[in-house]
């Protein structure tokens, strides 16, 4: 009997201009560009599918509960700081606006197409990744979520480092450290 192909998928966290050069840029979060694109390189020569997300702010930023809390506007929707960096804009051919940290629309829209795998990359992984990644495992525990370490990046790499053992913790499987 032929074992069924396994579904998998590859969401590319937040990897916009604000994260990666500008405003909450970091030296990390630009050394993991070429480890991403492979990443993304990889899943496409499998006919995998690739979904990128994009942070998204209204320009009243600050005034929210998260612009209170972290007061540097970021991810302005249709500025610079928003778009998908230009090493990659031209891969992200299916995007997903979130407005949160983790989206739990993303997570529904996933798992009601039935993948088997779910890989998580991009940024920050102190962030928007361990919180995507938290949903999908909160909605989907038996369903295998990997998020591959040398592919992420987070607001300081002591806190990166936290994030990665909170979703080991959850058994979530940490690859590539």
């Amino acid at each position: 009997m032929m074992e069924k192909e396994k579904k998998k998928v590859l969401i590319v966290i937040d990897v916009q201009n604000d994260f990666v050069t500008g405003s909450l840029g970091t030296p990390e979060a630009q050394a993991i560009i070429p480890n991403v694109k492979e990443k993304f390189d990889k899943y496409k020569n499998n006919n995998d599918y690739v979904i990128f997300t994009k942070d998204t702010h209204q320009s009243n930023y600050l005034d929210t509960q998260e612009g209170r809390n972290l007061p540097v506007e970021h991810c302005i929707i249709y500025s610079h700081g928003w778009e998908i960096i230009p090493e990659l804009k031209l891969y992200a051919k299916e995007v997903f606006t979130k407005r949160t940290f983790g989206s739990v629309e993303l997570a529904k829209e996933l798992l009601e197409s039935d993948y088997d795998e779910i890989e998580i990359v991009g940024l920050c992984t102190d962030i928007c990744v361990v919180s995507n990644a938290l949903l999908l495992k909160a909605f989907a525990p038996e369903l295998k979520i990997t998020v591959d370490a040398s592919c992420c990046a987070g607001v300081r790499p002591e806190t990166h480092k936290a994030a990665l053992e909170t979703m080991k913790m959850c058994q979530i499987n940490v690859i590539a450290e």
